[in-house]
């Protein structure tokens, strides 16, 4: 697969093996490492612009999903029922802020993060479709936002055609 070197994407960090998830660890996908030679990866954990420390208790989205979160029609509660939606828009909010600084036209995502899914996101421990309140925001801005579930087919898909 040849890509242009100068392609740059945003990447949520925790898959680049930085340990900035809820729970302090990573989900470094070694999928997504084995492109870096071919592409710009500028890594972003919105939990973290947005003012919440790593580790961190839990949170998901309470009902609906991160559309609904951005329109102010659900929020975003921890476990023990602290209301941290100001922080996740806030971290939303500086991610497209990235984006539109670099000029990006893709992210990719960690799946089933109440921030960052792009398909699914966890609620009581369950999956549900609907995307995170960054992949929501960057969708609204234009911005291609992939899986992390579906990285490699949908990373060689996306930059294909722009050869």
């Amino acid at each position: 697969m040849a890509v242009k070197r100068n392609m740059i994407l945003l990447v949520s960090a925790c898959l680049l093996g930085i340990e900035c998830r809820y729970d302090g660890l990573s989900a470094r996908s070694e999928e997504l490492c084995a492109l870096i030679d071919e592409t710009i990866f500028i890594p972003v954990c919105p939990e973290q612009l947005g003012g919440l420390s790593t580790p961190r208790t839990p949170a998901a989205i309470a009902s609906g999903d991160g559309g609904d979160v951005l329109d102010g029609r659900a929020h975003v509660l921890t476990t023990d029922g602290d209301n941290v939606t100001d922080e996740f828009l806030r971290g939303a909010v500086e991610v497209a802020r990235i984006a539109a600084m670099m000029n990006i036209n893709a992210a990719i995502m960690k799946e089933n993060s109440p921030s960052c899914g792009v398909d699914s996101i966890k609620r009581n421990e369950a999956l549900v479709n609907g995307m995170g309140v960054t992949s929501a925001l960057l969708t609204r801005r234009g911005i291609h936002v992939i899986s992390s579930d579906s990285i490699f087919k949908e990373y060689v898909r996306y930059y294909r055609h722009r050869k």
